[in-house]
């Protein structure tokens, strides 16, 4: 494709998603990892009044995300002196089709008690690149780099992956270690996933992430299982990390059923 980026900006808040958007599922919707991070650019643009780092952020998937124009906004919903709310709405027309909430929290030096687990990984180039089933659509999939750290993303069962973008988020514009780690969050029932495809769904309708620190850099880690239980619920956690070591931890809610 000529685009270099999985959006296309038309100003005024409005994006343009081109085909690199389009999920594994359908190549008419797109996969929710780069409308996530478009959620978060809107709300780290948001306003402050201090220093802070955003704790934690609920992505609530409200319907298909289509391949056309889509508009964001986002606003301050409870301001405060060292702990705020913040709102961002992506929708396709008229349609709602993901709100996302987050906290900010001031920011303080705790290094004295920070306790994040220092387990190392093999960085990127030391691990082979991971192969995606045959019948998976490639919109979203082939513009990432992915490298299989552990497990296999086409045996079924916990997996873990280095992913990296090869697009932009928005055309003309480096996207923030933030967006590349939303851009790769939501793929943790993908990368565990423990059924066929082609028989069953496991769909998530919303995505968790809570941070422990900043993201830096292009690589983000993604470690994940997926636990079904016996009427068609299921949750898909992941830990989240970068070159440095962990940042965050991750949970998606997912609807299962055979299709």
């Amino acid at each position: 494709m000529a685009e270099n980026a999985f959006y296309l900006p038309r100003g005024e808040g409005r994006y343009l998603p081109t085909a690199h958007t389009a999920g594994p599922w359908t190549p008419d919707a797109q996969h929710f990892g780069p409308p996530s991070s478009l959620l978060v650019r809107a709300l780290e643009g948001l306003p402050r009044a201090w220093d802070g780092d955003i704790a934690r952020v609920t992505v609530e998937i409200l319907g298909p995300a289509p391949l056309s124009e889509l508009s964001v906004r986002a606003r301050v919903e409870r301001a405060g002196r060292s702990v705020e709310q913040l709102v961002a709405e992506l929708a396709a027309g008229e349609r709602t089709v993901a709100r996302a909430s987050a906290w900010r929290v001031i920011a303080t030096d705790t290094t004295e008690v920070a306790n994040l687990d220092p387990e190392e990984w093999p960085p990127p180039e030391h691990c082979p690149p991971s192969e995606w089933p045959a019948d998976w659509h490639g919109g979203y999939l082939d513009a990432m780099e992915w490298r299989t750290v552990a497990g296999d993303v086409l045996t079924p069962g916990p997996a873990a992956v280095w992913a990296k973008q090869r697009v932009q988020l928005v055309d003309g514009e480096e996207p923030s270690p933030l967006q590349r780690l939303f851009a790769v969050a939501d793929s943790g029932n993908g990368i565990s996933n423990m059924l066929d495809a082609r028989s069953w769904w496991f769909i998530n309708s919303e995505l968790t992430v809570h941070l422990q620190r900043a993201p830096a850099g292009e690589w983000v880690g993604l470690d994940a299982v997926t636990t079904i239980g016996p009427r068609g619920v299921g949750t898909a956690e992941s830990t989240l990390r970068d070159l440095g070591g962990p940042v965050a931890s991750g949970a998606q809610a997912l609807m299962v059923r055979t299709r």
